[in-house]
């Protein structure tokens, strides 16, 4: 599955802060651990030497990654001549056969968190948003079966 390179501006800061937090914070901080576990002799029965070892390479993947991804993504502001339909980072309301409500924001596959309601802009419900006005109908497969929502609300602030 390919991952769609849009992000918000909120989950563009959220990522750049973490790589900052990784690497101005945490890997000197678990250096420094290294280090002291190093000076004590013998490593191969060292827990905090192999654990923060271990941590070290973790760090260092992430912050490969989060560097590569950020300079692959592109920020998406919301343009007031999208106001009425749906496009990426809308906050949708909906409302289903059986008059249960749900809110969502479409966002980046990076910033995807069903804690807080955001869907991926590559899932189903998202993909079957897009383009999508208030009052309209729309179809989603789930692993439940289909569901009909229809849209109730549409807006591009929280």
């Amino acid at each position: 599955m390919v991952r769609s390179n849009h992000i918000t501006r909120d989950g563009w800061e959220k990522l750049e802060q973490e790589l900052r937090y990784l690497w101005k914070e945490e890997r000197p901080r678990i250096t420094r651990s290294v280090s002291e576990a190093a000076a004590q002799g013998d490593r191969s029965e060292n827990a905090e030497y192999i654990y923060g070892k271990r941590r070290l390479r973790e760090i260092d993947r992430r912050v490969r990654f989060l560097s590569k991804r950020l300079d692959e993504l592109q920020v998406v502001y919301p343009n007031p001549q999208q106001e009425g339909k749906v496009y990426f980072g809308a906050w949708v309301s909906l409302e289903d056969e059986e008059e249960n409500t749900f809110c969502y924001r479409i966002v980046g596959s990076d910033e995807f968190d069903p804690k807080v309601n955001f869907i991926s802009i590559d899932s189903p419900m998202a993909r079957a948003l897009i383009g999508k006005r208030v009052d309209d109908e729309i179809t989603v497969k789930t692993p439940n079966g289909t569901k009909i929502y229809y849209i109730t609300q549409i807006r591009y602030r929280e």
